[in-house]
């Protein structure tokens, strides 16, 4: 197997504002394993707060020979010599891992949802997130989700009670709210939890801080609405963490080093009793597509990544009406564009 990459910085159609940062483009690295004629594409999408720079991937992807592997299909046993390389680099290696299994897929010619022997017909509504603006961009943005069933609204930056009335004053869509740690205090934190839960809002992700673990605890326990772990909960030895603390997890495939460490996270959230939620960062369709090929296992899925940006390179996995649809081709699913 013969493995490249290059660096690719995508462009965001509207300035991303979260609780304690903006952005306007997301750098990543794409990558691609060739065997046999045969070619997988892979990923990894560095938003700031993942510390993952293109230079550290490109470092880090320096290291991986995949020329040593006969057989592409054992890919419990590569992603595991990959991991060991350094510890961190969790996009890095989802990359690595997205590519295999589009890979794979292509082999055994099949859809990664058959492969993980996986319902494709019970995908799930996809939300559309909206992030931290001015009330005349939230106007701007809700127009452009008004196929969509779920809305995610960004807030923690101080003026959460007027950009929930702006989304009300426009429709009464469902909400998932994301703090993304921007409150501080747990009593005041759940005195806007109750208030959003006249705003039919469903659940409330990563309130506080990921080190108020005793906070969140009781916040959770007070709360009307399911409190989920966004930044608490990377990979799969961090569920151990979260019992007790959290309704439910937010899983990516660039915290989890890729499919192969989602799918358990899944299956082992649900064995403790918490809701899961596949999420992206800013990814082309590439990312999307393979997070979108598992999405049928979990109770809520935000994958609008790919519609956040302006230059992605890839056709796959669509959002129709609100809910993802599968395309029909082997693997995750896409096809590189003429750019």
């Amino acid at each position: 197997m013969n493995l490249t990459f290059y660096s690719y910085t995508l462009k965001l159609k509207h300035k991303f504002v979260l609780s304690k940062h903006s952005r306007t483009t997301t750098p990543i690295v794409l990558t691609e394993i060739e065997h046999k004629g045969i070619k997988g594409y892979g990923e990894a999408s560095l938003p700031p707060y993942l510390g993952e720079t293109q230079e550290g991937v490109i470092n880090f992807l320096s290291k991986v020979d995949l020329n040593k592997y006969d057989d592409p299909l054992k890919i419990e046993e590569i992603l595991n010599e990959i991991d060991l390389i350094e510890p961190g680099n969790n996009a890095a290696k989802a990359s690595v891992d997205i590519a295999l299994h589009d890979l794979a897929g292509k082999i055994l010619e099949m859809p990664l949802w058959k492969y993980f022997e996986i319902d494709s017909n019970k995908t799930p509504e996809s939300s559309f997130t909206i992030g931290i603006d001015s009330v005349e961009m939230i106007e701007q943005k809700l127009d452009e989700a008004k196929n969509f069933k779920i809305l995610k609204i960004k807030l923690g930056a101080g003026n959460d009670k007027e950009i929930l009335e702006a989304v009300r004053s426009k429709t009464n869509t469902p909400i998932i709210v994301d703090v993304n740690q921007g409150w501080s205090n747990k009593h005041l934190a759940l005195d806007m939890i109750e208030w959003l839960a006249e705003k039919n809002v469903k659940l409330v992700e990563q309130p506080l801080p990921v080190d108020h673990l005793d906070d969140i605890a009781w916040l959770n326990e007070q709360s009307p609405l399911p409190i989920f772990a966004d930044e608490a909960v990377q990979r799969l030895c961090d569920l151990k963490n979260v019992e007790g603390v959290y309704s439910g997890i937010n899983i990516k495939l660039m915290k989890s080093t890729g499919l192969n460490e989602a799918y358990k996270m899944i299956l082992l959230a649900k064995e403790m009793g918490l809701q899961t939620m596949l999420g992206c960062m800013t990814e082309t369709s590439c990312a999307i597509s393979a997070a979108a090929q598992i999405s049928s296992l979990v109770n809520w899925a935000d994958l609008d990544g790919a519609m956040l940006i302006s230059n992605d390179i890839f056709d796959g996995m669509k959002i129709i009406n609100g809910k993802i649809t599968l395309p029909e081709r082997n693997g995750i699913g896409i096809v590189k564009k003429l750019v």
